[in-house]
């Protein structure tokens, strides 16, 4: 039997449904880092995409802590001119 008009059939989705991935670990976490340096420019370089804009937490892996002080760091860089606002 088909479902009542208006009604769509929607499945479930579990925990092991789904387009899952590697749990990304927080690279500041593993290596012991306490603060994250404006001035280590190479390394923010890795959180700051082509466009100039500050990577997210999804994207990067840095856990709240790492990421909240990566994205000050990287405005202190930009102030100081160590990394670009915009790329171009």
């Amino acid at each position: 039997m088909a479902a009542p008009r208006g009604k769509t059939t929607k499945r479930k989705r579990g925990p092991g449904t789904g387009a899952g991935g590697k749990k990304k670990i927080c690279h500041f976490c593993k290596d012991k880092v306490e603060e994250v340096d404006y001035k280590n420019a190479n390394t923010l370089r890795r959180y700051v995409s082509e466009k100039g804009k500050i990577r997210s937490r999804r994207i990067t892996g840095a856990c709240r802590r790492h990421q909240r002080q990566v994205a000050v760091a990287v405005k202190r860089a930009r102030e100081v001119a160590l990394l670009p606002y915009v790329a171009g």
